[in-house]
């Protein structure tokens, strides 16, 4: 994982908080709407997190059946507990909507049509 993600992941408390929803409605206008993007943005993180992962644990993949071959693998096992131990990826993404790390905008054709 790179320093950047790590940085940024283990910043987050990965404990759920109560927000103020007019902080939310404020950078939108709707409240409704802002929630759309943190939730569009939260799908976004969190493809690329299991993508990540299962990347990083298909090095460790055994694709024999063989119930005698399966054992630990320290490396597979700290790779499982840091992932774990991130942040949801909504809690990340409400973060990162609340201090403007979100570009989003509206497309007004689809508003009034």
């Amino acid at each position: 994982m790179s320093k950047i993600k790590r940085g940024l992941t283990s910043s987050i408390n990965p404990m759920v908080e109560t927000k103020n929803t007019t902080e939310i409605k404020s950078k939108t206008g709707n409240l409704y709407e802002s929630i759309a993007v943190i939730a569009k943005r939260a799908n976004q993180i969190n493809i690329s997190v299991k993508e990540e992962l299962h990347s990083k644990l298909e090095e460790f993949a055994s694709h024999t059946d063989n119930l005698e071959e399966v054992h630990e693998n320290k490396e597979q096992i700290e790779i499982s507990r840091f992932y774990e131990r991130m942040a949801n990826p909504a809690i990340q993404a409400t973060m990162e909507f609340l201090e403007d790390k979100i570009y989003f905008r509206r497309n007004d054709d689809d508003l009034y049509s």
